[in-house]
Parts: C-alpha cells; structure tokens; sequence
C-alpha cells in the first residue's frame, strides 16, 4: 500500500522500518540519560561532601592556610639542611676510628694489663696511647698520628693499634 506523502511515496514496510530506527535511537538515548543522571547524582554527593559545613570563603581560608604550613616546612627543610651540613663539618674533627691492642708488657706479668689505643679523626689525624704495666707500677706514653704517621718510631703493639683504626688489620679477639 502507497501513500503520498510530500509527493515521495513510501510503502508500509518503510514506515516499520524506519519507526524501528528511531525506536532504536530513542531507546539508546534513554539509556545514555540513565546513565549520565546516576554519574551526575555521585558527582553531586561527592561536591556536598567535599563542600559540607564550608563556604567558598572558609575554602579559601583552609587552602592558604594549608599553603602557609607547606611554606614554613620548607624553611625548616633548609634550616635542617644547614644543620646537618654543620654536624657533619664538625664530625670531621672528632675522633671515629679507634684501634686497641691489649698485650704483655713484661713476661713476669700476666693477663694482657698493657694496651696500646689508637684514636684517629676522618683524616687519620689525632693520638696513639700506650699504656705499659709492670709491677713496680703503670706507666702511659702518648704520640701523635699526623695523616696516620708518628713521627716518633712506633712499638709493634702500637703499629697494630694505629693499623686497627686505619682499617688496615681488624682487630683480633683472644
């Protein structure tokens, strides 16, 4: 069957046909709304949460706030900078590596009561004592280490006292 329609003739079967399409159309539409109405219905209760109890003004207020803060650890960041960077300069003065050599000064003595100490800075500067028992008494000898160098001759004890601290020889447990 024919209708003229605009003087452009369609049959029946056209009509279904192109009602089915926009059928379609719509149905996809109605679909998509759904769709957009529920994502825009969480963004909104994501907005209130995120706006509950506060005003543009108080917004405004919490974030320089928080700015404020993010400002004041930085300059506590470049003060800490500057006093480990100081710590550190002073810890290159004091005494870190130290070597010990427990020994027998004299046969008739027992028990190791001699020792010989090596205390050294970063730069293997700083002082070997040596303590030497005996039984008529204690006597103590202090020499100094220069870029881990004595310029007055070294006993074996002490040698091996000053190569302990160097990291030359570990030191031996006996």
């Amino acid at each position: 069957m024919k209708s003229d329609f605009i003087g452009i003739y369609f049959t029946v079967d056209d009509f279904l046909l192109t009602f089915a399409i926009i059928a379609a159309v719509l149905l996809i539409l109605f679909i998509l709304l759904i769709v957009n109405v529920v994502k825009t219905s969480k963004l909104k209760k994501r907005y209130e949460a995120f706006m509950m109890g506060k005003d543009a003004s108080s917004l405004e207020d919490t974030l320089m706030k928080h700015i404020q803060q993010v400002e004041e650890l930085l300059v506590n960041e470049s003060e800490n900078r500057e006093n480990i960077q100081s710590i550190s300069n002073y810890l290159k003065h004091t005494f870190q590596k130290v070597g010990m050599v427990k020994y027998d000064a004299f046969n008739e003595m027992g028990g190791k009561l001699s020792f010989s100490l090596a205390l050294l800075d970063q730069k293997d500067d700083g002082f070997i004592i040596n303590a030497m028992h005996s039984r008529e008494g204690c006597y103590t000898y202090i020499k100094e280490i220069v870029n881990g160098n004595s310029i007055i001759v070294l006993a074996e004890e002490e040698k091996e006292a000053l190569n302990i601290a160097m990291g030359v020889k570990d030191s031996v447990e006996e």
